[in-house]
C-alpha cells in the first residue's frame, strides 16, 4: 500500500477496509493481548456499588482495566495501594488510567506517583474541553504538555499517552490537530491510545495511521459502530467495524492492551460488557 497524505479524507468512507463486517466474520485469530475492558462503560454502576461491580467485571472474565475515575489522589474514592488491593483480590490489574490536562501540568508528579501506586504502567490524557482546543496554538499547549509531562513519567515508570476522540480529524486552521499531535509529540515520551471507533467515524482508517507512525499505538480503545445513519455505540461484535483486519496489524501499531469501551449501552451495561467480552473470546 502507498503512503497516503495522513490529512486525506475519504470521500466514500463506507469502502474503508475496516468497515463493513462483523468482528466474527472471516478466519479469526484470538488476540495475544489479554482483553481489558476500560471502567467509564460501568461508570453508573461503580458509582452504585465499587466492590459488586468489580467483582462482576472480573467474573466476566476481563483481566485488566483501565481506570476512568481518578480525582482528589483517589481512584474512584480510594487510595492508589487500596484501589491495588480491590483489583487485587479478584484477579484484575488496572494497567491505565485516565487523566486531564490540567492533573499532566499541574499535579505531574502526585499523578504518576498515583498511577504507579495502582499498580498503571500508562497514564492518558482523556479529553480536551472545548476551551482547550480552538485554535491550533491550543494543540500546541498541548503537545508541550505532554511531551513535559512524559519526562518526568519515566522517572516513575509510566508512559504518557493521548487518547483520540473525532474531533482532532477535523480540519482546524487549515490544519489537522491529530497530524501535529503526532508529529510534535516526542515518540520515546508519548504515546497515542487509539479509540478505534472515533477514528473511523471521523474517516480515517487505522491500518493507514499504523502504517504511517509504526510503533506508536500502544494503547486501543476497541467498541463497535451500529449499522445505521447515526452510527451509534453498540457492542463489540455486533457492529460494523471488521476488528479482525485491525488486530492483524497490532505488532506494526505497537499494541500492549487494549480495552472494550461502550460510551452509551442500551442495555444494562454489565449485560453489554459480557457480550462484548464473549464476542472478542471467539477471535479464537
Amino acid at each position: 500500500m502507498k503512503r497516503r497524505e495522513f490529512v486525506k479524507t475519504t470521500a466514500a468512507f463506507t469502502t474503508l477496509s475496516v468497515m463493513g463486517q462483523s468482528v466474527l466474520s472471516g478466519t479469526l485469530l484470538k488476540p495475544q493481548q489479554p482483553i481489558g475492558l476500560q471502567l467509564y462503560t460501568v461508570r453508573d454502576q461503580i458509582k452504585e456499588n465499587l466492590e459488586g461491580t468489580i467483582e462482576q467485571v472480573a467474573k466476566t472474565g476481563y483481566t485488566v482495566v483501565e481506570g476512568a475515575g481518578y480525582n482528589n489522589r483517589t481512584f474512584y474514592g480510594l487510595k492508589p495501594g487500596e484501589f491495588k488491593s480491590l483489583l487485587d483480590s479478584v484477579g484484575l490489574k488496572m494497567v491505565s488510567s485516565h487523566t486531564n490536562t490540567k492533573s499532566l501540568r499541574d499535579n505531574a508528579d502526585a499523578t504518576f506517583e498515583d498511577a504507579a501506586g495502582a499498580g498503571a504502567a500508562y497514564v492518558v490524557l482523556a479529553w480536551l474541553g472545548p476551551n482547550e482546543r480552538k485554535t491550533m496554538d491550543d494543540y500546541k499547549v498541548v503537545v508541550d504538555v505532554l511531551n513535559e509531562a512524559g519526562e518526568k513519567a519515566k522517572n516513575y515508570g509510566i508512559k504518557v499517552c493521548y487518547h483520540n476522540h473525532d474531533f482532532e480529524f477535523q480540519t482546524l486552521d487549515g490544519m489537522m490537530p491529530y497530524h501535529l499531535l503526532m508529529e510534535k509529540t516526542d515518540p520515546e515520551l508519548v504515546g497515542m491510545e487509539l479509540d478505534l471507533y472515533w477514528a473511523i467515524k471521523a474517516g480515517h482508517d487505522p491500518l493507514e495511521l499504523f502504517e504511517m507512525h509504526s510503533g506508536r499505538f500502544p494503547l486501543w480503545h476497541v467498541k463497535d459502530m451500529d449499522n445505521t445513519p447515526e452510527q451509534n455505540f453498540t457492542e463489540v461484535g455486533n457492529g460494523i467495524i471488521d476488528f479482525q483486519k485491525i488486530f492483524d496489524k497490532d505488532e506494526e501499531a505497537g499494541l500492549k492492551y487494549f480495552f472494550v469501551e461502550q460510551d452509551r449501552c442500551n442495555r444494562p451495561p454489565l449485560e453489554s460488557i459480557k457480550i462484548s467480552y464473549q464476542n472478542v473470546e471467539k477471535l479464537n
